[in-house]
């Protein structure tokens, strides 16, 4: 898929953001087929980088930060888009947080922003089987809210990473279900929406998104609905 939208990012900078996205990813163990997919069909359908997946690895600090630059709006992008990625299932883990401390250091970008996040590992978004997870406490939102802000500034100039965000980020609210056991329930997953406290700047990152394939590149979007 092409688009005749002038991107400000060079193919190379692209490939170090996916690279560094990859390292997000990979950095909690969590790594699932349908993951490594995703990012395999964006290298080679969308990204047209010539670059095959099994060579797609990941990325240091030291690498990131030459072609990103250090204190750019580039790298203040890349910053807001994986800390959208390590947070998209719910879940932000200390392995993560460190990869990212290191790419805050690199890039030269503020690290208090992650220290907001770091709120959210003491009491962990990740879901419990048998144990509802717990809420967060208004010290916690409240020092929430500066990250919020900052990630809602996430500006989308290039239509290859629109549609990274629009394919990474579920069109509706995932996960709620019911566990049961011997046809007896158990437990009730509730909806990320009830457990993410980023949430909605997922979902505002997603719809912004889509509006600029629609609005600026002239994309048919009915295929991330």
């Amino acid at each position: 898929m092409t688009s005749t939208v002038q991107s400000p990012y060079s193919s190379e900078q692209i490939a170090a953001c996916l690279r560094g996205l990859l390292t997000i990813a990979w950095a909690d163990g969590n790594f699932d087929p349908q993951e490594q997919e995703l990012i395999a069909s964006i290298t080679r359908d969308e990204l047209a980088l010539g670059i095959k997946w099994d060579s797609l690895e990941i990325i240091t600090p030291e690498e990131l930060a030459p072609v990103l630059g250090k204190g750019t709006p580039a790298a203040e992008n890349f910053l807001r888009t994986a800390i959208m990625v390590a947070i998209a299932d719910g879940t932000y883990s200390p392995s993560e947080d460190q990869v990212l401390q290191q790419f805050c250091q690199s890039l030269e970008q503020p690290e208090n922003l992650l220290e907001a996040l770091r709120h959210t590992l003491e009491q962990p978004l990740q879901i419990n089987l048998t144990i509802p997870s717990p809420k967060l406490t208004k010290r916690q939102i409240n020092a929430l809210h500066p990250l919020r802000d900052w990630l809602d500034r996430l500006d989308i100039q290039d239509p290859r990473v629109a549609r990274f965000l629009c394919k990474m980020i579920p069109s509706q609210c995932p996960f709620e279900r019911d566990v049961t056991l011997f046809r007896r329930k158990i437990v009730h997953i509730p909806p990320m929406c009830k457990i993410n406290p980023l949430y909605e700047q997922l979902v505002g990152l997603r719809f912004r998104a889509l509006s600029y394939l629609a609005d600026k590149c002239g994309e048919d979007v009915s295929l991330y609905i």
